[in-house]
């Protein structure tokens, strides 16, 4: 199958990129409003086109758990599904980041706290970029602003998931997920043999134990001192992560006094804000975050001195605002401006909290 042009959902360029990208397992379970992924999965039977499986488990608890297994044996699987789903599945998730099992989990995110609301939010930034689950663990954090970059990001999240043997989630939320754009597809690959599987991921419990000892796959140890141990090396793996794999996008910052921080669908939004200002006479530009985790403190921190304020903008009370002030250290004025319950902010809006809470503040 070559590369081809098609309007899709966010959540169906989800779905078709986990097929193409040659992902071996998918468990989910519906929940709005991300059940397309799922949907999509079915309708187009991968396990025709590659040989993937895809199962509708019969929990959140149960398709992560699914997924770890899958992840031990080197396989590349994934799970999705929407704020209070997710809830469900850090135990798991915990569990994979301390057995350093790779994987892709999909968020896309619903108005909370609790049920809440269907409608599009962004308040799960506290728990996907601080550890959700239990225990000192992080995860790499895609923040897709387009539906292109959620096809995109379902590739790039599993070669960083197995670089680093560590959880990858895309944190999305129902703006791009339910909107349709143009995608462009890629190539179909196809799953990867076994024999591949057994160079590629040395660590896993394929079954072949010839000319070396058998894996054990485990996030238990009752000593503490090799516990500790432990958890330093995961502290390494994260640091050489914030090093590395940090992604952002700047826009109109060059000659900036002012900037909005925010991703996601709420970027878009600033991006219709920042003309608005520019007409006004306002000299104010828009740091997109691709990763929330790892944070682009050193850009911010770089920033700083050559302008007048920030303003974050998030579908939230003001999560990702609290990482915003620790990058800039309170050398300059930083603000939070959002909306909350499934209410979608507006580019007047934004101007207007701007100039209270910054320019006038």
């Amino acid at each position: 199958m070559e590369k081809e042009l098609r309007l899709m959902k966010g959540n169906e360029a989800i779905a078709e990129a986990a097929i193409r990208c040659g992902a071996d397992a998918y468990f989910g379970y519906p929940i709005t409003p991300q059940s397309e992924i799922l949907e999509h999965l079915m309708a187009e039977k991968p396990h025709e086109r590659t040989g993937m499986a895809v199962l509708q488990a019969e929990s959140e608890v149960a398709a992560i758990n699914m997924v770890y297994g899958a992840a031990a044996a080197g396989r590349m699987a994934m799970t999705s599904s929407s704020s209070p789903g997710i809830s469900l599945k850090q135990e798991g998730i915990s569990y994979m980041a301390g057995a350093e099992l790779p994987g892709v989990i999909v968020n896309v995110v619903r108005g909370g706290p609790g049920l809440g609301t269907i409608q599009p939010s962004q308040a799960d930034y506290f728990q996907s970029t601080k550890g959700g689950g239990h225990g000192d663990y992080r995860q790499i954090v895609f923040a897709p602003a387009s539906v292109q970059e959620m096809y995109d990001f379902v590739q790039l999240g599993f070669e960083l998931a197995f670089k680093y043997r560590n959880p990858v989630m895309i944190q999305t939320d129902g703006i791009i997920g339910q909107m349709m754009e143009k995608v462009m597809l890629g190539e179909q690959k196809q799953r990867r043999k076994p024999e591949d599987i057994v160079k590629q991921c040395p660590w896993a419990t394929t079954g072949k134990t010839k000319n070396r000892e058998r894996n054990i796959i485990t996030s238990l140890d009752l000593t503490a001192a090799s516990q500790e141990k432990f958890n330093f090396k995961l502290i390494e793996k994260y640091k050489e992560i914030k090093e590395k794999e940090v992604r952002f996008e700047t826009f109109d910052c060059e000659d900036a006094d002012y900037i909005f921080v925010s991703y996601g669908s709420s970027a878009r939004i600033c991006m219709n804000a920042i003309k608005m200002a520019r007409a006004k006479g306002i000299k104010v530009g828009l740091l997109r975050l691709i990763t929330l985790f790892p944070f682009p403190e050193k850009k911010i921190a770089e920033m700083t001195d050559k302008l007048k304020g920030f303003l974050t903008v998030e579908m939230s009370a003001g999560q990702m605002v609290e990482d915003v002030r620790l990058a800039v250290k309170f050398k300059k004025p930083v603000e939070h401006f959002g909306r909350m319950g499934g209410v979608i902010p507006t580019p007047e809006e934004i101007v207007e909290a701007l100039e209270q809470k910054i320019i006038g503040g």
